[in-house]
């Protein structure tokens, strides 16, 4: 390396030679008077051509340079995208894990309050805003079937499973309310990763999470009041606060920066998928940790309807749509986004705007249920070749 780098200060010294030559070196007949202009031109081609070697080399050495430079840069980066490549597809191992450490020690997660829950949601919020463009939005027009139908599975069909299962496994009415509350937000933002498994459309499914997402200011708390409002106290207005600042704000917000600042953006980007796992399973852990209890006394009681909601949503939101001739790509996508929903949002919605504490409980359960499940789909899709043909 020492080596390298004396060689290029030497050529470099020779090309200031080179450049200043012109003008500080011209052996013409004018300076040397005393010499013939043969003379001087014998005398001045060799050093012309002793400069043009000299630049030659240092070309030569500035390229190898900079593509032994570039080379090692590339093989850093490539090594980094395969380790976060492998980290995030590991993510529900991840997030059973924290699960696990939160159930066995909840006081491990203590320090992780709801001013740093907040902040960590709106941290994912504005990771996939970043990644947003007012085109992006066009978009919607140009897949309006896909985006209504996943709508509706998102809003009407699992708000109705969750209020189905809770009655048909006789849960309590608080519980109840908190499975519902699972089943009115919006698509979690781990599904853009898990439709990538199932080779699904990734910018599809982005477009509905965000659609979902940005719908659910208003759906949500409408849901909750409309469903749970006779029997169980909501602050719908609370509900639509809190997704403003935890929602809409940092989408905004990603989008403005992706919009003005490009280049920064553009750097911030490769760690997203590292902050997006980091953020889940804090997000998870803390979550299982403030209802630990409640959700090892509640048993398979509480944990099979939950796992249902996240189940059975996930097959309705792919055989629905296949009847209706989507193509298996479209399927597959609208599958996942149906399945996972972004609950440790939901947890947070509970804790803050639900005045039974035991509300919060299922949405805990969920955001375990909802990684595992979609994961699952996600990996054996990946096995199943994809047809795209519309019958």
């Amino acid at each position: 390396m020492t080596k390298q780098l004396l060689l290029v200060l030497v050529l470099g010294l020779l090309s200031m030679m080179v450049a200043f030559q012109p003008h500080h070196v011209r052996i013409t007949p004018t300076l040397v008077r005393t010499s013939s202009s043969s003379l001087s031109m014998k005398i001045q081609n060799p050093l012309n051509k002793l400069f043009k070697q000299s630049s030659s080399k240092l070309n030569m050495a500035s390229d190898v340079a900079l593509v032994a430079q570039s080379e090692k840069k590339s093989a850093v980066w490539d090594t980094y995208l395969k380790v976060t490549d492998t980290l995030t597809t590991l993510f529900p191992v991840w997030t059973l894990l924290f699960a696990s450490i939160a159930l066995k020690r909840p006081e491990t997660f203590n320090w992780f309050t709801t001013n740093y829950f907040t902040g960590f949601l709106a941290a994912l919020m504005l990771s996939m805003g970043i990644t947003l463009t007012p085109d992006d939005f066009v978009r919607v027009t140009k897949q309006p079937g896909c985006v209504i139908i996943g709508f509706i599975l998102c809003y009407v069909l699992c708000p109705a499973l969750g209020l189905g299962l809770g009655k048909a496994f006789n849960l309590p009415i608080d519980l109840i309310a908190g499975l519902v509350l699972v089943g009115s937000i919006n698509g979690g933002q781990a599904s853009n990763l898990c439709t990538y498994i199932a080779r699904g459309d990734v910018a599809l499914s982005v477009l509905m999470t965000t659609v979902t997402t940005i719908a659910g200011i208003f759906a949500t708390p409408l849901l909750c009041k409309t469903i749970l409002g006779a029997v169980v106290p909501v602050d719908a207005v609370g509900i639509a606060v809190s997704c403003l600042q935890v929602v809409l704000a940092p989408i905004v917000v990603g989008m403005a920066l992706n919009r003005y600042f490009p280049a920064a953006v553009k750097v911030l980007l490769p760690a997203t998928p590292v902050v997006g796992v980091v953020s889940t399973c804090l997000l998870v852990a803390s979550a299982v940790a403030q209802v630990a209890e409640p959700i090892l006394a509640a048993g398979w009681g509480l944990q099979l309807p939950v796992m249902l909601l996240h189940l059975v949503g996930g097959l309705a939101g792919y055989w629905i749509p296949k009847k209706m001739n989507f193509t298996e790509t479209q399927c597959r996508t609208m599958a996942i986004e149906t399945a996972m929903k972004s609950s440790a949002f939901g947890f947070l919605l509970a804790k803050l705007h639900f005045k039974q504490f035991a509300t919060r409980v299922p949405s805990a359960v969920s955001v375990v249920w909802m990684a595992l499940v979609g994961a699952i789909l996600a990996v054996v899709w990946r096995f199943i070749p994809v047809t795209d043909e519309k019958k």
